[in-house]
């Protein structure tokens, strides 16, 4: 599958094709004099400027250079067609059991590795599948479907560490590092504290130069709710090489789990996603070289805002696919739940119900590939992403909850997949930034648009 999930290049030769293809005489009407009017237009009284927008808006060429946002072309329906299978074959059948035991089946994971899950985005020079971050976000979403826990490993991996790596990484840093986690070793994003969640540039993890001439850090605090933690091979660690710069302080180290004095603490009995391992990661003297820094000392900020900003698509899409895993498992529970001698899907009432909640997903799904595909672009997408993250969180927890009131007593017991939804639907509204810091986001980047005087 990893060949299948490869970026093979088929949209350039498609734009290529494409371009011969309007060189023709047939399309001689797209071609522009000089003044920039229409050359092949022979009335030259079209010219003004609402007959020219009509005849050029008339063409159907044009027209069909426009792809809807949610047409996936090739590549990405390929992604899309095999996840989906991956999902319901090798993720379904031990979903129950890793909620149940609160652990990431081993087997599952290595599956991930080889099927080039894991380093979606990364260069094929380093082991990865060079996909684009929207090929990513289909992923994520087709995972969730099946399994919230799983995306989240898969999500978290990849748009924030992979893609800080290779962002921000040296040379040697991807050689000796992303190219495993590309291929074989888990990561873990090491931001927040105890004392530092919402805002979690208050951290109080230091990083010290050591008195040998500063060829080494010595890292000391302690990281909470850290994310596959458990399992991770390697560490991205915010801490800061002096408290008094503040923000300018913070620099991103890159440390190995088999480091001495690194130690991973209490693993946390969550609510949800609890295949995803959760715990504390303690640094007591911890000795970085000077060669494990990501990017400069002091750009530490900067690198955790940017990746974040790219998470927060991410977990909008799982929290898509979760929404669209509970319909998936509701409707078709509708349509044989049977109530006055009728199945409820038969009622008006029902009926509004759940176009209701199919109208908000989609909207949520039109909010987190729009924001996906500016990223792609390389248009800013900061706003986006928390629209989209916002919204789509908000849409899972609605939707997941109404799955269980469509399906009844079955739906609150663990013997159908709504509950399970239902507990991983909240913390969608926590981590990569809680619904008030997306508010917050929005509201400081579009409310000076207003601004007059």
């Amino acid at each position: 599958m990893k060949v299948v999930l490869r970026y093979l290049g088929a949209r350039a030769a498609f734009s290529s094709q494409r371009a011969r293809s309007l060189t023709g005489s047939n399309h001689a009407w797209r071609r522009f004099d000089r003044a920039g009017w229409f050359a092949g237009c022979k009335d030259h009284s079209q010219r003004d400027g609402v007959s020219r927008a009509r005849h050029f808006c008339a063409s159907p060429e044009k027209h069909s250079d426009a792809r809807p946002l949610l047409v996936w072309n090739d590549e990405e329906q390929m992604v899309k067609d095999a996840t989906r299978k991956f999902a319901l074959e090798s993720v379904a059948p031990l979903v129950k059991q890793m909620d149940r035991d609160a652990k990431m089946d081993a087997g599952l994971l290595g599956q991930m590795f080889a099927n080039g899950y894991m380093g979606t985005e990364v260069s094929a020079e380093y082991g990865g599948s060079e996909m684009t971050f929207t090929q990513t976000c289909l992923i994520v979403e087709e995972l969730a479907r099946v399994d919230p826990a799983v995306s989240v490993i898969v999500d978290i991996h990849n748009t924030l560490n992979n893609r800080i790596l290779s962002q921000w990484g040296s040379e040697q840093q991807k050689q000796a590092v992303l190219s495993r986690m590309a291929t074989q070793s888990l990561s873990s994003f090491c931001l927040s504290e105890a004392g530092a969640g919402s805002d979690a540039f208050a951290l109080r993890t230091t990083a010290t130069e050591s008195k040998d001439g500063g060829s080494v850090f010595v890292l000391n605090g302690a990281k909470m709710w850290i994310s596959n933690a458990a399992e991770a091979e390697f560490f991205i660690v915010f801490a800061s090489v002096d408290l008094q710069l503040g923000y300018k302080g913070i620099t991103a180290f890159l440390v190995e789990r088999a480091a001495s004095g690194l130690e991973i603490g209490k693993k946390e009995d969550k609510l949800g996603i609890r295949a995803s391992s959760c715990c504390e990661v303690r640094f007591d003297s911890v000795r970085v070289p000077v060669e494990n820094i990501i990017g400069q000392t002091g750009h530490g900020y900067k690198i955790a805002i940017e990746s974040l900003n790219e998470g927060r698509i991410g977990i909008g899409a799982q929290m898509v696919g979760l929404a669209q895993g509970a319909l998936d498992a509701v409707i078709p529970y509708s349509m044989e739940r049977k109530q006055f001698g009728k199945p409820i899907a038969s009622f008006q009432g029902m009926q509004f119900q759940i176009a209701q909640a199919l109208t908000e997903v989609e909207a949520a799904r039109l909010l987190v590939y729009n924001a996906a595909r500016l990223k792609d672009s390389g248009r800013p997408f900061q706003t986006e992403a928390a629209y989209a993250k916002l919204f789509a969180s908000q849409i899972a927890q609605k939707v997941a909850s109404q799955c269980i009131d469509w399906a009844g007593g079955v739906g609150f017991t663990r013997e159908y997949s709504m509950e399970k939804f239902y507990r991983d639907a909240k913390i969608g509204q926590i981590y990569e930034g809680t619904s008030n810091m997306q508010l917050a986001t929005i509201a400081k980047n579009m409310l000076p648009k207003w601004t007059t005087g």
